[in-house]
């Protein structure tokens, strides 16, 4: 019976996870900023782009490539917690740490500087090399 009921709490696990990476999915644009603390220039904001497609994130500034990473999540967590495995951009290879909020088409995170500990809080002060975001989903064009 215990093993029943183990394997309930991990489905509702499973379930939860993927209920959040299915709302994450699609295009994104950056409402603001803030990195160690200094808020990200209004022109750079404009120019980036977040696409979720399945389990991996791109972020994008005009063409250039910020970040690719696997994403996995933990909606059970307070707060929520994401990590990336980055696969392309600057940190490949490397792991990033971070926390979120999701509401509709608002999606919020706080990541660290790869290697360090994962923030607690929705904060980026100068010297903590944290990196709040404030992401919009981008309203579809055309139905598909």
């Amino acid at each position: 019976m215990a093993l029943f009921s183990v394997t309930g709490a991990l489905a509702a696990d499973s379930d939860a996870a993927k209920k959040d990476i299915a709302a994450l999915q699609g295009e994104w644009t950056l409402v603001s900023g803030t990195a160690d603390g200094q808020p990200m220039p209004d022109a750079m904001i404009k120019q980036m782009k977040r696409v979720c497609k399945e389990d991996e994130v791109t972020v994008t500034m005009g063409s250039q490539l910020i970040l690719k990473a696997k994403i996995t999540v933990d909606p059970e967590k307070k707060p929520k917690t994401i990590d990336y495995e980055m696969t392309g951009g600057v940190n490949a290879g490397k792991k990033q740490l971070g926390i979120y909020q999701l509401d509709g088409d608002s999606f919020k995170s706080c990541f660290a500087a790869p290697g360090a500990e994962r923030p607690t809080d929705f904060t980026s002060k100068e010297g903590d090399r944290r990196t709040l975001t404030i992401w919009k989903r981008k309203a579809a064009t055309s139905a598909k």
